[in-house]
């Protein structure tokens, strides 16, 4: 007998993050990939289409902190008599736990904390269990917000938890289904994308599974080639698992951070596997539609081994396996208009002869594919796939999610779905539904929260007349990649009313005849010198433009609490440094600079010590390298 229950999950964690008020006007950078070197064609194409110019209509989620106290999650729990899958619908429907019952062995790497980090596209983002990824390169916006969760049932009776929402930048509907079928030995999962525009847009798919690093653990995938990318080169295509290093399925013996895309042959079925000594693990197999096969490995290294306690603290080390649409997670596919892809996916315990798992990689390939075939035959996933499309209509709200969808089927861009329903607008709705339906966007400051899409543009394109209806045209003017017609009405914005709002984005447009983006930021600084987020902006922007005395005068003049913000602190050890105030510096560093959102790659805290500390080891504190050094 399957249930499906909610529960409240007790944990250590931080605060959750909220949603800042500044757009995200910076978009994915370009791959470190020369697309004419790629070795099929739909590659190249791949790696040159989709990567966004902006991450709006997102704004950051980086007011976290490492403070911990016990918290008292919502958790949905689907359990049959193998499996205990515990699911997080407040964290972008993550899947956090998947227990084999029978022998009480957890099968993925289960954070013991709930400690947000800088890794994801918006900032906030969780290590542990299955994240589900959708968007553009990297982590997705909604890995820390909210999924619309509803109980569905399958043809046979069985429970279905349908999580979904409306991924704003690429306007897609996003649904992920999840069931146990009586004595089932995989949790079987369904995934669907729909495009409700009649135009194409770029996706990026990629299921990534946080599972337990072990000495002995090896990761086996149906590939004998890899496209590698280890932080410091660009991609490139290597033979795997053996290199010159050694043989790279086993991650724990290798001390630097790395990714390895399988290149999985067409004709070969999709899975990956990480299997410790035993020849025991989690295996993920999926049906076609999700070719990509991933391997993350952080590293035994300092740096890696620092990052895994930043993430879970101690004695917490884990590596990841994915599946994704595309063959690396630098290119997008175009999902034509008023299409759905979808697909099946399945987890669960995967039990292998060990000799054969750990010996030759011919002989481990083979005994693995064998193994699934047994768990879980390809047909049966299959069928899975198909029984999909015969879920019952919801019997119970599970939880909330945003009010977009629900503003999106108010405009007619999105179709009402009994399947699927969106629920009432909100409060951040609320303004964008006055202009629908009276023909203007009300003032507010700070401004309402953005959106996009075409519809939007157009109703202000033909009402915009105010500084914040201006300022709401020019960040969709700036997302069409627009920039010289964003240009124009920001400038407009700020003619009508003085705001940091468009004149921050006045400065992420400058260009050399204009005038400096710091200054512009300097502007908006003082309109709003409370707002910290435009507080840490200007203060990087300074001390990228080398005007490190003003950006410590603007330090001074700050409130005690921004002036001992993490982040702030490190300006100001950067912007010491630059004017030779070594002391300064060092003291700083004795008293400690923790930045609870040092970015993923981020070299700024071992660059200070060194600068400082010339020839001595950089503290475990401070090395966050993901390279060695």
């Amino acid at each position: 007998m399957t249930t499906l229950r909610m529960v409240r999950l007790s944990i250590e964690g931080a605060e959750d993050p909220i949603d800042g008020l500044l757009p995200l006007l910076h978009g994915v950078p370009r791959p470190g990939f020369e697309p004419g070197a790629a070795p099929y064609p739909d590659m190249a194409a791949n790696l040159e289409y989709g990567r966004p110019s902006t991450l709006l209509p997102y704004t950051g989620q980086d007011s976290y902190t490492r403070r911990c106290g016990l918290r008292d999650l919502p958790s949905l729990v689907l359990e049959n008599e193998l499996l205990s899958a515990t699911f997080l619908p407040g964290y972008g429907g993550r899947l956090w736990s998947l227990v084999h019952r029978p022998s009480g062995r957890e099968l993925l790497h289960r954070n013991p904390i709930l400690q947000p980090a800088n890794l994801a596209l918006r900032d906030a983002w969780l290590a542990g269990g299955v994240e589900w990824n959708l968007g553009a390169t990297g982590h997705w916006p909604l890995t820390c917000s909210p999924l619309h969760a509803v109980r569905l049932t399958a043809p046979d009776g069985t429970p279905v938890l349908r999580m979904y929402e409306l991924e704003r930048m690429r306007r897609v509907v996003v649904t992920i289904d999840a069931w146990l079928p009586a004595g089932s030995p995989v949790l079987l999962v369904h995934v669907s994308l729909h495009n409700p525009a009649p135009s194409p847009t770029p996706v990026y798919w990629w299921t990534n599974i946080a599972v337990p690093q072990g000495p002995d653990v090896r990761v086996v995938a149906p590939a004998e080639q890899a496209f590698h990318f280890d932080y410091a080169e660009q991609l490139r295509l290597i033979d795997f698992p053996q290199t010159a290093g050694g043989d790279q399925s086993y991650p724990a013996t290798f001390p630097q951070a790395a990714d390895f895309f399988m290149d999985v042959p067409g004709d070969e079925r999709r899975w990956i596997a990480a299997l410790d000594g035993d020849g025991r693990g989690l295996v993920q197999t999926s049906t076609d539609r999700l070719v990509g096969r991933k391997l993350f490995q952080w590293g035994t290294g300092a740096g890696g081994q620092r990052w895994q306690e930043w993430l879970s603290g101690p004695d917490a080390a884990y590596i990841e396996i994915q599946a994704g649409l595309a063959r690396t997670q630098l290119e997008h596919l175009a999902l034509p208009g008023g299409e759905t892809w979808e697909w099946a996916e399945a987890f669960g315990l995967l039990e292998v002869d060990p000799e054969r798992v750990h010996g030759s990689w011919a002989s481990a390939r083979a005994a693995v594919n064998e193994a699934v075939e047994m768990l879980v035959p390809r047909v049966e996933l299959d069928d899975a796939l198909g029984e999909a499309g015969r879920f019952a209509p919801p019997a119970d709200l599970l939880a909330r999610g945003s009010g977009w969808g629900a503003l999106e089927v108010a405009a007619g861009t999105v179709p009402a779905d009994p399947l699927r329903p969106f629920g009432d607008c909100g409060e951040d709705q609320q303004p964008w539904l006055d202009l629908l339906q009276r023909g203007r966007l009300p003032i507010s400051d700070p401004p309402a929260a953005p959106v996009l899409g075409t519809h939007w543009r157009e109703l202000l394109e033909a009402s915009a007349d105010d500084w914040h209806a201006c300022y709401h045209l020019g960040l969709l003017r700036l997302a069409d990649d627009d920039r010289r017609g964003a240009r124009e009405v920001l400038e407009r914005s700020v003619a009508d009313h003085p705001n940091p709002w468009a004149l921050r984005a006045l400065a992420h447009l400058a260009e050399p005849a204009d005038p400096p983006a710091a200054d512009l930021l300097l502007e908006a600084h003082r309109l709003r010198p409370d707002l910290r987020e435009l507080t840490i902006e200007l203060l990087q922007a300074l001390i990228a433009s080398d005007r490190h005395t003003e950006a410590l005068e603007v330090i001074a003049a700050l409130a005690d609490p921004d002036r001992e913000h993490g982040r702030i602190r490190l300006c100001t050890a950067q912007a010491a440094l630059a004017v030779g105030d070594l002391d300064r510096v060092r003291r700083l560093l004795d008293e400690g600079i923790t930045v609870d959102n040092l970015r993923e790659g981020e070299a700024a805290l071992d660059t200070l010590w060194l600068a400082v500390h010339p020839g001595e080891p950089v503290p475990p504190a401070y090395d966050f390298r993901m390279t060695s050094g």
